[in-house]
Parts: C-alpha cells; structure tokens; sequence
C-alpha cells in the first residue's frame, strides 16, 4: 500500500549550518532505520588510508583484499534483507537497471568514477531498507541522465516504501518540484565582500611558460583496464590559450583523459602524448609537468581530509603536494592570502580544513588550483557543492583567468550551464562498456 509522500528539503547557503542541523536531526531520530549519505562519500571512505590521489591510475598498488562492487552491495543486501528477501532483491534489479550499473559489479570500488561511485554510494545506501533517508547534495557527481533518473526514483520510493526523504541542497535550482517541506537554514554564513567583477589586475601572468604554442598533443590514445576501453582512439590537440570544455556520461573516462595531462597516469608513458611540447618518456619530470598546472577534482577533494589549517591547504598549491609538507614563507602566506580574498574564504585561513563545511572545502581546493597562476588551468567539476553566489563568484574568476591570451583552460562538469561563457571548444567523450 502507497504512502503519504514525506520529502523535506534542507536548503541554505555554504557555510550556513545545512550539516549541523542534519547532525542535530540525526541524534534526535536516533534510529538504526535511519541512513546518511554525505557529501564526503560521493569520493570515498576518508578513513581509507591505504587511499592516495593516483591509486585508480596505478592498478599494481591495489591490495589482492581490496572488494569489488557486487561484494559490497550482496554483503549489504545480506545484512539487511532478514526475512524479506525477495523484496529487498527486486529494489536492487529495479537499481541496477535504472542506473545501468550491471557492467560495473565486477569491477574494484576504487576504479569506480566519482559519478559512478556516488551511484554506488546511492544503491548501497537504499539497499539497507531505510526508514529515514537523508541525502547531502544528493545530485553531486551524476550526469544529466542519472540527475533524471534519482528524481523519477526519489518520489516513488517514498511512496511506495514509505521512506522519508531529507535533501540538504545548496542551490535554489536543486529543489525538486515534488518536494513537501523546505527548511531553509539562514546560518550566520561569513564570507568575503571583495568585487570579483573586474581581478584581471588581481591574476597576474603565468608563472612558468612553456616555450611554443603546443600544450596538449594525444594521438590515437586508448587506454584499457584488464578487459575494458576506457578511451578509444583519442586525438585531441590544445594549444596555448584555448579554452576546452570536456564532457560524457559518467564512466565515459574523462578523469582518466585529465590524469593523462598531469602526469598521474603511468599508461601516459605507452601512448603517443606530447604535453607542453614534450613527448611523454623524453626526460622530462613528472614535477616539471605539475608546476605548469593548476588542478582541482572530485578525487583531490577525497584526498584532502586533513587536519591542516586552511590556508597550508592553499599553499600546497604552490609545491604541487597534496598536503604541505613545508612551511609557507611569508611571501606564500601573503599569496595565498590575497586568492583567498578573491575566493571570499580569507577568514577560513585558520580554520582546520576538516571543520569546514563541503562548500567552503571545494572553494579552498579551487583556490588551490589557482595560486600559482598555472598557465594551464584543469578544473574538473570545481563547483561540486556551490552555493548560487560562490557558483557565480568562481565562474567569474574563471572568465577573469581567460581574459589572458597565454592561459589555457580545461573544464569539466555536468552542467551546461557551469561552463564559462569564455569556453569555445568542446571535447565529448562517448562511454564504451
């Protein structure tokens, strides 16, 4: 028997209080039919040390122990079906099909994409049979199909298995129609006043250039992974001072495109790759290629759940670390303070990265991929989490950057409407299963 549809929206600003009203209602409810999928969890468990950025690109260093998909979503299924079985089995074959996830139950939950591991993320939560579901951002990382398909299955959900749903979203745009409550959370949100319409005195030129016009060169690039294609035949050529978007469903195999360009992808070496005008394997470092770009993703954002202040964040920019491992200089200190200011997070600075709410993290990591003022400029999803002022303040700051003819600039996100109004070109890339 249907019931009464319960979905409540969760709706408010960075930094306003949106995950501390979620803890309150948690302890409050205090069940064990209550589940939580978070921000942080669309990337991974943080508590996976054996975890670094480059671990996907790098199969060899895969513990023999580590589960594939269809262990982890049978042992919860397992876990939570008891004596109904046959129905918590039909919910999964409807979650398989709808999101098209059967060829990817073979494979290492670490190979998975951010969108495809938040639809990992999303089967697994709603396998444990929920009576209260509560989901942080819960269109993080899916593609325009799946962002469809969660709101086709959402409604029915709550009818039909009485579940009561709590979306906690940062934008206006992500309130859904069929919504039955709003809460939004006003907060005592700080940010920034700085006038982000005119910084191009703020971005200064490129710190390293290299000497010609060629920045990205791939040639007839595949890459496999044991029986799989993830790119087929790719020949792409950037050169200074364009501006690309790159787009495909999700496992269509951009991150693994864009871990070419940085030098994370250790398959680089077998292909025909010039980067900055270098063939791949010719004696250039792997730092050499890192200081020349400026790089954000939903992976680096996994790997940044430290317990640094804010502004080490930022300055690891500077020595392409994930983490810092030497102390700014005064000078640093200064830079880092200055972007901050752009970015409207200068009064972070101190803050512990690991205090700060999923917004106000994503911005300190776009922050990150400018400092340097890369002459190349990789931003993979960087609004993930935004609220509608910071979406605008960063898509600005972008527009701000391309206004120098010798920067180049490689975006990447799922949203039409994220992609700076400077971008001319476009990559897609198909899936191939």
């Amino acid at each position: 028997m249907e019931q009464q549809a319960e979905i409540t929206v969760v709706f408010g600003p960075n930094g306003s209080g949106k995950t501390q009203y979620v803890e309150r209602l948690r302890r409050q409810l205090a069940s064990d039919s209550v589940r939580y999928l978070a921000f942080s969890d669309a990337y991974g468990p943080a508590t996976d040390r054996a975890y670094y950025l480059q671990l996907r690109w790098n199969q060899h260093d895969i513990d023999e122990e580590t589960p594939c998909v269809s262990e982890l979503l049978d042992r919860t299924l397992r876990q939570t079906a008891n004596e109904d079985m046959a129905r918590c089995m039909e919910l999964r074959d409807q979650l398989y099909q709808l999101f098209n996830f059967s060829p990817l139950l073979d494979k290492y939950i670490i190979l998975l994409s951010s969108g495809e591991l938040r639809k990992f993320q999303l089967i697994k939560t709603l396998l444990a049979n929920p009576r209260t579901l509560i989901l942080d951002n819960p269109y993080i990382g899916l593609d325009a199909q799946a962002r469809q398909q969660l709101d086709e299955l959402l409604p029915l959900l709550a009818t039909q298995r009485g579940i009561h749903l709590y979306l906690v979203v940062a934008r206006q745009s992500d309130i859904p129609d069929y919504a039955t409550e709003v809460i939004k959370i006003e907060g005592n949100e700080q940010t920034d006043s700085t006038d982000t319409s005119e910084n191009t005195d703020v971005i200064p030129r490129p710190t390293t250039l290299s000497s010609g016009d060629d920045i990205i060169d791939m040639r007839h690039v595949s890459i496999r992974y044991g029986s799989r294609t993830i790119l087929k035949d790719i020949n792409w050529h950037v050169k200074r001072g364009e501006r690309w978007a790159v787009s495909g469903k999700n496992g269509s195999g951009k991150s693994t495109l864009l871990s070419l360009v940085c030098a994370d992808n250790p398959q680089g070496y077998a292909c025909d790759i010039a980067l900055f005008g270098h063939p791949r394997g010719s004696g250039e470092s792997i730092w050499e290629i890192k200081k020349r770009i400026g790089y954000v993703s939903p992976e680096m954002h996994h790997s940044y759940q430290r317990n640094l202040p804010t502004i080490n964040v930022v300055a690891s920019g500077l020595k392409d670390t994930v983490g810092l491992y030497v102390r700014p200089d005064e000078r640093e200190k200064a830079l880092c303070l200055k972007w901050m200011e752009l970015f409207g997070i200068a009064h972070l600075a101190q803050r512990s990265f690991i205090t700060l709410s999923s917004g106000e993290q994503r911005l300190a990591l776009v922050t990150r991929a400018f400092v340097k003022s890369p002459e190349l400029l990789i931003l993979d999803e960087p609004l993930h989490g935004l609220d509608d002022a910071n979406s605008k303040r960063v898509l600005q700051i972008i527009e701000d950057y391309c206004k120098n003819a010798e920067n180049t600039l490689i975006m990447v996100s799922h949203y039409d409407n994220e992609i700076p109004a400077c971008v001319d070109k476009h990559l897609f890339l198909e899936q191939h299963l």
